[in-house]
């Protein structure tokens, strides 16, 4: 009985030694499990991003001259000698086209020889005149007479004046047999040929001046209104890069019968030499007291009776809630003038379930 009772009592001990040895490991395991650090939650961002809330439109178009002339000669004659090609440089005063000046200078000799009769014309009417007054005063002619003498010499007069007149017009005249360019510019058109007769102002060369140039663009009824208020900006297919501040100049009181577009006429002040007449350009148009405004999911927004917020996420890794000012709810999106700033990355799923003393981590995209 004595052994039975010491083996009992044995026994009892192991079992405590045991329950004792379990109890110690546990409580080691609390506390390495305690002292762990809570892993960084991955969260979904998006980015805001303002911009102006009605969004910009853009049109193709070209580059065009502002002035395009077409010049002819001033007189009529036959085409001797075209001395320019399309695409050519021309400077002021040079020539561009000459017309067989053959009759040109008949004419112009014909009005020296006319000169000169009514010279010597008025010289014998002048001498006449002198003689009728002398005798006039001696008594020895009429009244008569001295009319006479007088409205012949006037006559010669008004001839020689008419025929000053007519060597001024056919000096002019000669000179318009070369025509000659007004302004700087390049030909964009030749219609013209060598042998050809032409008429007084009939269109011969097309020249594009070099003044001012212009971007040309169809805009659609609806944004008409835009165009004359708005703000536009061209670039350049050729120089994607830079942009030209653009002005409107002109639009068409119509639109046009088979597009139903008005034709705008948009000046371009800074444009340069490297900006080439025909080249195709985008026109940007935007409104200059529009709203700026950030589209942002609707599943980012958090509510909780004070107002919609945003959680925002810092470098650390750590999130604030902040409110914001929502402009319009849409279909997927959320629209707001304020609240977060510009590339501020919001919180996009799962904002209920977020605990703010959590340190999050950013994803790209969640994996399921």
């Amino acid at each position: 009985m004595l052994a039975r009772s010491v083996l009992s009592n044995y026994y009892k001990l192991l079992a405590g030694v045991a329950l004792a040895s379990v109890a110690i490991m546990l409580a080691g395991c609390n506390e390495q499990v305690a002292q762990k650090p809570a892993a960084a939650r991955p969260v979904l961002v998006a980015t805001a991003h303002y911009e102006a809330a009605t969004p910009e439109r853009s049109f193709v178009g070209t580059i065009r001259p502002r002035i395009e002339a077409d010049m002819g000669f001033r007189v009529p004659g036959k085409v001797a000698k075209r001395l320019v090609e399309v695409g050519q440089m021309v400077e002021v005063g040079q020539p561009l086209a000459t017309l067989d000046e053959v009759d040109l200078k008949l004419q112009a000799e014909q009005a020296d020889a006319e000169l000169s009769a009514a010279t010597g014309v008025l010289a014998q009417a002048g001498a006449a005149e002198t003689r009728a007054k002398e005798l006039r005063a001696k008594g020895w002619a009429t009244d008569a007479q001295m009319d006479q003498a007088r409205a012949a010499a006037d006559e010669a007069r008004a001839r020689l004046n008419r025929a000053e007149r007519s060597v001024d017009l056919t000096k002019n005249s000669l000179s318009y047999a070369t025509l000659e360019a007004d302004a700087r510019g390049v030909v964009t058109a030749t219609l013209i040929e060598p042998g050809q007769v032409v008429a007084a102002g009939q269109t011969a060369i097309r020249v594009a001046r070099f003044a001012e140039k212009e971007a040309v663009v169809a805009i659609p009824e609806t944004l008409v209104e835009r165009a004359r208020t708005g703000k536009a900006s061209v670039t350049l297919w050729s120089e994607p890069g830079r942009k030209y501040e653009a002005k409107l100049r002109e639009i068409s009181p119509s639109a046009d019968p088979a597009t139903r577009t008005y034709l705008a006429k948009f000046s371009l002040p800074g444009a340069g030499d490297s900006v080439a007449l025909g080249m195709t350009a985008t026109l940007t148009l935007c409104d200059t007291a529009s709203q700026r405004v950030a589209r942002l999911p609707l599943s980012a927004l958090f509510s909780e009776g004070t107002g919609p917020s945003f959680y925002v996420v810092d470098d650390q890794g750590q999130v604030t809630l902040k409110p914001v000012q929502v402009k319009a709810y849409e279909s997927n999106d959320v629209v707001i003038t304020g609240g977060v700033d510009e590339g501020a990355k919001i919180v996009a799923l799962g904002v209920q379930k977020l605990d703010p003393s959590q340190k999050v981590r950013v994803v790209s995209a969640l994996s399921f």
